[in-house]
């Protein structure tokens, strides 16, 4: 099924409900939530998934899991997804916990997400179930990234955060941040930390890197990035990129869309 609501669909009498759909660049789903939990991938473009607890980046060939009932909304950079809306007790290792995951997609799993979507609504042939049934089997297996972005609830450290996150500058002091909120620089760390679940100077490197990820996605140059963020050269935010996600900037390059 291809650019369908999946309200016209959610209440199948089937485990997976597959649904294919294309977002113009910027476009920006409000925030809304499924019966069910939903898997999320885009194979193109970049993802920006907001909760009440925090944001998640998604990048090309990833994917982000969003428990049943979670209020979210997401903003799409030339996304082309396939999700899957999963009755939630089918994946029990996910479905535990109320926080989004982001997960890496094996080529697999990329090949049985693009055969999900042919199927019919009703499928059930058994080549269909058998699909579906590696589908979950594949879901269990696939490793969570730290894509996250945690946000506090305390409101004035979160509009902290949020025009962070408008313009990140990997050199922001802590200091900064104590004075506006009034208080002493040990105190604010404390806070942070209470707030985050991350201390203050990890989730400022992991936020540079994560929403450095747009410019990526976009075609940006490396240095142009670093520089506009702080850093003294493109090989130091580099270095900074490899350590927070594992790969190199490059390998966030444009990527090309689904061939079907």
């Amino acid at each position: 099924m291809r650019n369908v609501h999946i309200k016209d669909y959610e209440d199948l009498d089937r485990e997976v409900v597959a649904v294919g759909n294309d977002y113009p660049g910027g476009f920006v789903l409000p925030e809304h939530r499924h019966r069910r939990a939903q898997l999320l991938y885009g194979a193109t473009g970049l993802m920006h998934v907001t909760t009440r607890s925090g944001n998640w980046i998604v990048p090309p060939q990833h994917a982000v899991w969003i428990p049943a009932r979670e209020p979210h909304s997401v903003k799409f950079i030339g996304v082309s997804t396939r999700s899957l809306y999963i009755e939630p007790e089918s994946v029990r290792q996910w479905s535990s916990g109320d926080r989004c995951k982001i997960l890496t997609v094996s080529p697999l799993l990329r090949q049985l997400l693009i055969e999900a979507v042919e199927l019919e609504p009703l499928y059930g042939s058994p080549r269909d179930c058998l699909l579906v049934a590696l589908l979950l089997q594949e879901i269990a297996a696939m490793q969570t990234r730290e894509f996250e972005i945690p946000l506090p609830q305390h409101a004035p450290l979160l509009a902290l955060c949020q025009a962070f996150l408008a313009a990140p500058s990997i050199h922001d002091p802590a200091e900064r941040w104590a004075n506006a909120l009034f208080m002493s620089a040990s105190t604010f760390r404390r806070h942070f930390l209470q707030q985050t679940g991350l201390s203050f100077s990890a989730w400022r490197q992991r936020a540079c890197v994560l929403v450095a990820l747009s410019g990526l996605v976009a075609g940006k140059p490396v240095s142009d990035i670093a520089l506009s963020m702080g850093y003294d050269s493109g090989s130091s935010f580099s270095t900074m990129f490899r350590r927070v996600t594992g790969q190199s900037p490059s390998s966030y390059h444009p990527e090309t869309p689904f061939s079907e």
